[in-house]
């Protein structure tokens, strides 16, 4: 495991197009999430960092998604290197956890090197016009830290998007595991 910060990209940037598979056999093109805020999270199934805020994590996209927010993540993971990470596992992952957002395969890596996603798990949400409003992390709980996972630095950046305002631009970054690359 290789602790790795996330890249904070420039706030305002504009969201990357994707066209991905999901894990349970569908397909998801970015274009279909236009005039909506939505929140893109790197994710994979074997970082002890995930795993750390997972069931949160599927809680606060259920709790957000009803409220208007678009939600899915993608895992990037080398799963050929990593099979804890293919799809297979993935779609298990999905069903265990009860995510009821598409997780998608990146196995070129070309959409989280668009992202400049650098860790899992790594955070990007887009406000309604698809530019970048919050970069960073869930909230201060690691896996290491006693300190109870609720996703607030994410859900304030949420609330201000969903409100029309714009989040704090003070963001610390996400921090986890590097993302497997090829």
């Amino acid at each position: 495991m290789s602790l790795t910060p996330s890249q904070m990209t420039e706030l305002g940037s504009p969201m990357p197009d994707f066209d991905l598979p999901d894990a349970q056999g569908g397909h998801v093109d970015s274009s279909r999430f236009e005039g909506q805020p939505i929140l893109v999270a790197f994710i994979c199934n074997h970082c002890p960092f995930v795993k750390h805020i997972a069931d949160a994590f599927a809680e606060f996209a259920r709790e957000y998604q009803s409220k208007g927010l678009a939600v899915v993540a993608i895992n990037s993971n080398d799963f050929h290197n990593h099979p804890d990470d293919s799809p297979e596992r993935m779609a298990e992952e999905a069903q265990a956890r009860s995510y009821e957002f598409p997780y998608l395969v990146d196995e070129s890596q070309e959409v989280a090197r668009a992202f400049d996603a650098a860790c899992t798990p790594d955070f990007f949400l887009f406000d309604y016009n698809h530019r970048l409003a919050y970069r960073g992390q869930f909230d201060d709980s690691r896996p290491s830290k006693d300190t109870p996972v609720t996703g607030q630095d994410l859900r304030d950046a949420a609330d201000a998007i969903l409100n029309g305002e714009t989040p704090d631009s003070n963001q610390t970054p996400s921090m986890g595991c590097n993302i497997k690359w090829k």
